[in-house]
């Protein structure tokens, strides 16, 4: 391995002019074929598996133009004070927004306030409910413009007027957010490498990775259904792992320039080497967002698979781009030590006896390892400690700002007719298999009926046929209550009763009880996924590190590390510390998927601080030094890089806590704390003091399993043979 990639490295080096030309065309086609690409239609969105897929998917048979799982709109009406909804007035301006809002081209239909009876008891509020073809986030924007405008018309005539419901949801705008990243980055590259051209390097890569990423993902997203939300999260790791790798393999060429090496031998020696660690990384990563798809949602496989696709580009962009540029660049990238002329020149006075900060650190480690694991290991268990007490569910209106519209309408419906009727049940009744399908429909709206927390259950609608019918259920409790997850069991419970007395099906559907079926979902899935990621990645760490050991403490870092995160999320966002501090409104259940997102996102950037940090031990240790002289080598030279990469991930992960979003909020501060969590402790603490207490033991592996493994030399011993051939050469000729 690391002798291929040294050649690979010096031929990007010598034809720099053709692997760049490689590159831009890459880019150039792209781009081309993201502008010329047909706009994607509406992206399916279904959760297979679960009952109300399922309940859903029997609607669009049975109630054929129903769309059951479309967009749905509450626009909510309010009197002046003094006033009632019941006025003449105030019923014309409602009337009128109604007719306006049934004429949008995606409507299926408009709910008149007063013919369907929501008006209020005290006559004050009231709400037109709007259905819409397709789901939120396949709604075209002229149809949102289209809501929003017949709301701010009845304001304008003197009604309070708030829009909820899902056909307001739309992808969150992130762009400011990469941009702060972006920058931080650049300002902690030049103050790692000394050099504005230096640090501009893995800048330019990894916004040419993503570039290429994204582009791709919008050329295919009509050929693929990929959805609008698909490019995200390529472009957040994308962005990652492109600066970090770009990181690892200029840091290494310029420590091999202050050895005396050739610039061209440099740049070999940094791929054979540096490039080897980023192969194994990128691995871990493309293993722990692919293995997304065995949560079976589809939306969260196709995101996994276009951001793995977009590492996969960041690595190849990383081998050989860089070493092109680095051609390119010249004397202008200057040794380790030594500084551009534009952050003040010449080289930094060397103090032989004055180790830098990393070595420093970890000799400390190394003579006091038991100390430095104790603290770091109660440390990161009293942070998990709040992830006891977790509650997941999915984020409705109720989390929203005070000052979204949406956040207004819940509060006014949950004022006018209780919180429940902001997540209403739809309860299916198939009745195919029944003999007399209305005492069956009669049957199941009697025993629901009999229910605890239900404040209202409106009459069977069957459909044409007869055999089908829905029933409207109104729970006492908000959406995301655990109140309301009860009853949603309690009904489904009392489906084998009715299959028996009825011969019928009983399904229970809607928002609710969509985000009630998720979130199981990814609970169900989160322990297999964790397996085969960390089980795979283990084995890849085996080959790597040609250990058991090291492998182990790695995974049980990791561990440790996410589940400190989850703590920290738990304690501010379900508790509510310091929730002033980072903006936080509303606390509740921490939203399901971000355990599961958590753990792929954050092990992938784990294993790349793990791998760059302890191949350089592993080098040191097979060339020759001692256990802990190896650890203190490795952070020698990796520390400062190791650092430099976490702080500007922390930083990416850290602009999206300004976000309105409560969803993107949390995932931002989740990130950015696991982040933290595994750079500083896990890996800059408990891995040195680990591995100094293992000593030699840390490196064994059983004579067999040594036999079977193949050979990839990630630590470079084949360059130091190549190097030893080379100098026997050049003596002959002499």
């Amino acid at each position: 391995m690391a002798t291929f990639l040294y050649k690979l490295g010096r031929l990007a080096f010598r034809r720099r002019h053709f692997v760049a030309l490689i590159w831009v065309a890459l880019l150039t086609l792209a781009g081309v074929g993201a502008a010329s690409a047909p706009t994607p239609g509406n992206t399916s969105f279904s959760i297979p598996g679960t009952e109300a897929q399922k309940a859903f998917d029997l609607l669009e048979q049975r109630f054929p133009g129903m769309s059951a799982d479309g967009a749905t709109a509450r626009v909510v009406f309010k009197a002046p004070s003094g006033e009632k909804m019941t006025d003449a007035g105030n019923e014309a301006t409602v009337r009128k927004t109604v007719k306006e809002l049934a004429g949008g081209s995606e409507v299926v239909s408009v709910a008149d306030p007063y013919t369907g009876h929501t008006v209020s008891a005290n006559g004050t509020i009231a709400y037109a409910s709007v259905k819409y073809e397709v789901s939120g986030m396949e709604l075209q924007d002229s149809t949102r413009d289209a809501l929003e405008d017949a709301a701010q018309k009845a304001r304008d005539a003197g009604l309070t007027v708030e829009v909820g419901g899902d056909a307001l949801s739309a992808t969150p705008e992130t762009g400011s957010s990469e941009v702060i990243g972006i920058a931080i980055a650049a300002v902690v590259l030049v103050i790692t490498f000394g050099s504005l051209l230096a640090a501009g390097l893995p800048l330019l890569t990894a916004i040419i990775g993503v570039g290429i990423g994204v582009a791709s993902i919008t050329a295919l997203a009509s050929a693929l259904d990929l959805g609008s939300t698909t490019s995200t999260l390529a472009t957040m790791i994308g962005l990652a792992v492109g600066i970090d790798y770009a990181l690892f393999i200029v840091s290494r060429y310029r420590a091999e320039l202050a050895e005396g090496r050739e610039r061209e031998e440099a740049a070999g020696r940094a791929v054979g080497t540096a490039g080897s660690a980023v192969v194994f990384a990128g691995l871990t990563v493309v293993i722990a967002l692919v293995g997304l798809s065995v949560v079976n949602i589809p939306m969260l496989t196709k995101m996994g698979v276009a951001a793995a696709g977009t590492v996969a580009i960041a690595v190849l962009i990383a081998l050989t781009m860089i070493p092109a540029l680095l051609g390119y660049a010249g004397r202008k990238v200057k040794p380790a030590g030594e500084k551009s002329k534009l952050l003040g020149g010449g080289r930094t006075p060397r103090q032989p006896g004055r180790p830098n900060m990393g070595t420093r650190w970890a000799s400390f480690v190394v003579r006091r390892p038991v100390a430095v694991l104790l603290l770091g290991v109660l440390g990161l268990g009293a942070a998990a400690l709040p992830a006891s007490s977790l509650e997941l569910g999915l984020p409705d209106d109720g989390s929203q700002p005070t000052s979204t519209t949406q956040r207004r309408a819940y509060d006014l419906l949950s004022e006018g007719f209780g919180p429940g009727f902001n997540g209403p049940l739809m309860v299916v009744v198939d009745a195919r298999g029944s003999d007399d399908p209305k005492a069956a429909f009669t049957e199941v709206g009697d025993e629901i009926k009999g229910l605890k927390d239900i404040v209202t259950v409106t009459p069977a609608a069957p459909n044409k046929a007869g055999d089908t019918a829905t029933i409207t259920v109104v729970p006492d409790s908000k959406p995301s209550s655990a109140s309301t997850e009860d009853l949603v069991h309690a009904i489904r419970d009392k489906g084998a009763d009715i299959a028996a007395k009825t011969g019928s099906t009983l399904l229970v559907t809607g928002s609710t009880a969509m985000n009630i079926d998720v979130s199981q979902k990814l609970n169900d899935a989160l322990l297999p996924y964790l397996a085969l990621v960390v089980g795979l990645a283990f084995l890849l760490l085996i080959v790597v590190f040609r250990s058991v050991l090291v492998p182990l403490k790695a995974a049980l870092g990791f561990l440790l590390s996410v589940l400190a995160a989850l703590g920290a999320v738990v304690a501010v966002f379900q508790w509510g510390w310091l929730s002033d501090l980072m903006n936080v409104e509303e606390t509740g259940p921490v939203m399901s998927m971000m355990p599961i997102f958590m753990v792929g996102v954050v092990f992938g950037l784990a294993m790349d601080y793990e791998v760059f940090l302890v191949t350089r031990m592993r080098e040191a240790y097979v060339h020759g030094e001692k256990p802990g002289q190896a650890v203190v080598t490795g952070f020698r030279h990796g520390a400062r890089v190791v650092t430099a990469a976490a702080v500007i991930m922390i930083a990416v992960f850290s602009g999206f806590i300004g976000s309105s979003e409560s969803m993107i909020k949390m995932i931002g501060f989740g990130l950015a704390i696991a982040v933290f969590f595994d750079a500083f402790v896990v890996r800059m603490a408990i891995v040195p003091a680990v591995l100094a207490l293992l000593g030699k033991r840390a490196w064994w592996l059983p004579k067999w399993l040594d036999r079977a493994l193949p050979n990839v030399d990630v630590e470079g011993e084949g360059l130091r043979a190549h190097a030893d051939l080379d100098e026997e050469k050049e003596l002959v000729r002499a």
